[in-house]
């Protein structure tokens, strides 16, 4: 396999528009003087908190470009500087944070007015009542809350597949509160940051095809998966990262029995594609395994694979069914630094600063 590096390092700043005044003249000897100006809308200004990691490049790739913001950077050697950064954060119109957990917490503590906007990308606040969880399709109301918020919680990787899934399902009534489920996820080297894009992307250093862990059964994302849901019992979680940079298939493996009475898999690609209908990014596949051959989203005719979405923000949902052996396997297939990270920072930006959704993306 060839290995590519999935990051880059854009350092382009939008440029700034001048202003334009056009005076305009009387026409008469006796009408007033009149001046016209064009106003120009400020822009907006963002700070990523944590801009050379994993997630905070790619933030800053989509942003770079856009001459609706402006991007506040820090210089290298200040990046550790509390009062440097702590000013930053307090010019920002926007914060997105891209730290560890309790990094994450101190820089959110350095807000000192009721204007900045704080996205953060760690899992410090997901379950936290006072911050809103910023997976804008989570339910009807879930865009409108973030649009009002001033603390966003980005959501997780594998948890935004899952609760995708899932959500819809429990609401319905079609999967029970207390089902016991499992979820088989695979993950792109790129989800363990720059350490371990550092051991893929090294030519001298042997690596691991594929590799599984989270063996302690309590993984950081469970909290999540579960209150966003509604489930009342954690899936047993097993999460896996192989040889491709980016990319994500979130699988749920299910029983008819675990399900409501009468449950299929059309009932099940129905409830999903109603909830999910008009949505910008969130799209229900054709049903089955069939209808995923036709449309050609299978490689060579059997393979889900798991970097299609690189680069996007889109999240695709998959239901493989056999309503006479009573299974199903439910997918979901999304870009890991995507919509599972700097992509849905993005969208929750654009949402809360009262900008085009999709800006950006």
């Amino acid at each position: 396999m060839t290995k590519t590096s999935a990051l880059s390092f854009f350092l382009a700043i939008a440029g700034y528009s001048a202003n334009a005044f056009a005076p305009s003249y009387p026409t008469s000897p006796i009408s007033s003087r009149t001046f016209s100006s064009t106003r120009l809308e400020a822009k907006k200004k963002i700070f990523i908190d944590g801009e050379a990691g994993t997630t905070g490049l790619q933030v800053r790739d989509r942003l770079a470009k856009r001459e609706d913001l402006e991007i506040l950077s820090i210089s290298e050697e200040l990046r550790k500087d509390v009062e440097e950064r702590k000013r930053l954060i307090n010019e920002a119109d926007c914060v997105i944070l891209c730290l560890p957990d309790e990094a994450s917490k101190e820089a959110a503590a350095m807000v000192e007015n009721d204007r900045t906007v704080v996205i953060d990308a760690s899992t410090a606040f997901r379950v936290d009542d006072d911050w809103t969880y910023g997976f804008p399709e989570l339910s009807k109301s879930q865009k409108d809350e973030i649009q009002s918020s001033k603390r966003i919680s980005n959501p997780g990787c594998y948890p935004t597949g899952f609760i995708a899934l899932l959500r819809p399902l429990v609401d319905a009534g079609i999967v029970p509160v207390d089902a016991p489920l499992t979820v088989n996820a695979i993950s792109g080297y790129s989800g363990g940051g720059n350490a371990l894009i550092g051991i893929y992307e090294d030519e001298e250093v042997e690596n691991e095809p594929w590799g599984a862990y989270g063996y302690s059964m309590n993984h950081k994302h469970l909290p999540e998966m579960s209150k966003y849901t509604g489930l009342n019992t954690k899936p047993i979680f097993q999460p896996k990262v192989a040889t491709f940079a980016q990319g994500m298939v979130v699988s749920v493996p299910i029983h008819y029995s675990l399900l409501k009475e009468g449950s299929t898999g059309k009932g099940v690609h129905d409830a999903l594609s109603q909830y999910y209908d008009g949505s910008k990014f969130v799209k229900v596949m054709p049903l089955g395994e069939s209808g995923a051959k036709e449309a050609g989203l299978l490689e060579r005719g059997a393979f889900l694979r798991p970097d299609t979405l690189a680069n996007t923000n889109n999240l695709e949902l998959f239901v493989f069914h056999n309503d006479e052996e009573g299974r199903m396997v439910l997918s979901a297939r999304l870009d890991n630094l995507g919509k599972g990270a700097s992509g849905a920072a993005v969208q929750n930006l654009n949402l809360s600063l009262g900008l085009d959704e999709a800006s950006g993306l």
